[in-house]
């Protein structure tokens, strides 16, 4: 199963290439603690850390300077330059890597790519269930919190049969009153079912986002096929980070870099990783309606 930071490998990789990458790489000397203002890179494999942005693991660090012969890397600002641009600062271990002006902080793709899981939704859903048992006098029955919408409902047949029969005609209610329904979740059910018997609701819900580096990817409560689709979809949202980049270069730099790197290039690739996204989109949006049919609506007035 693909991990979190899986993901982010397999993002990296689509945004920079397996051997294209021209970061410069070095990595600890010894282990630092969340508030160290100093920190030692091993000097045999530093080859250009001068002032500017490093990462280490997942946080962002702002350089002041970097002493060459000791190795000895101080930090602007004291404790300010730790935990930079929104990341956390944290320790680290001795041999984690130190990477010089990430061209895409891990801390960016992770919120890219539980930004594109969270847009899946409604296009593709997460599916929850429960079960009601039905009451005589009783037609709205309460629903679990994280309810989003009903996709069918289905009613149990009274006899030996065992049928569960499709319940055309109901009606989700998203503001229950609380002091009925303390989820403020509903769903009316019009049809008839014997009382005693279960009437069944299958509901869509929001995917869950990844926290962890060890999270797996199905812990979303998508499908592990969805991982492509879900780097297609972070790779379109980073992209745009390298054309607004190459904007801020001196004239004289952009002059020489044309020739290499055409103007709109990124553009051009973020809207290819735009049609990768969108066709594998309808491929998994026809597959989830293969999957779980939505055969029972509100037939209501």
């Amino acid at each position: 199963m693909t991990t979190f930071d899986q993901l982010v490998k397999q993002v990296r990789q689509q945004l920079l290439g397996f051997a294209m990458n021209q970061e410069s790489v070095s990595e600890l000397a010894a282990p630092m603690t969340a508030s160290d203002t100093t920190f030692t890179c091993d000097s045999t494999t530093v080859t250009n850390l001068s002032r500017g942005l490093v990462e280490i693991d997942d946080e962002l660090i702002l350089v002041k300077s970097w002493d060459q012969t000791s190795g000895v890397v101080s930090v602007m600002g004291s404790t300010n330059g730790r935990g930079y641009e929104g990341t956390v600062a944290t320790s680290h271990s001795a041999n984690a890597l130190v990477t010089s002006s990430p061209a895409f902080p891990k801390a960016r793709i992770k919120e890219a790519i539980n930004q594109s899981i969270t847009t899946l939704y409604p296009e593709l859903v997460v599916f929850g269930s429960i079960e009601i048992t039905k009451s005589a006098p009783v037609v709205e029955y309460e629903l679990p919190a994280d309810c989003a919408d009903v996709w069918y409902v289905t009613g149990q047949v009274i006899g030996p049969s065992k049928v569960t029969q499709p319940l055309p005609n109901w009606r989700y209610n998203p503001k229950a009153r609380t002091t009925v329904f303390p989820s403020g979740k509903s769903i009316q059910v019009f049809d008839y079912v014997t009382a005693g018997q279960a009437i069944k609701v299958v509901y869509a819900k929001t995917p869950s986002t990844l926290v962890n580096g060890s999270d797996e990817f199905t812990t979303t409560g998508y499908p592990e096929r969805y991982v492509d689709l879900v780097v297609y979809g972070t790779c379109m949202r980073l992209l745009p980070a390298l054309e607004s980049a190459r904007l801020q270069q001196q004239s004289v730099e952009a002059t020489e870099r044309a020739p290499l790197v055409p103007p709109s290039s990124a553009a051009k690739a973020m809207t290819m990783y735009a049609q990768l996204y969108q066709t594998r989109l309808q491929e998994e949006r026809e597959q989830l309606f293969a999957d779980v049919p939505n055969y029972a609506h509100f037939q209501g007035s």
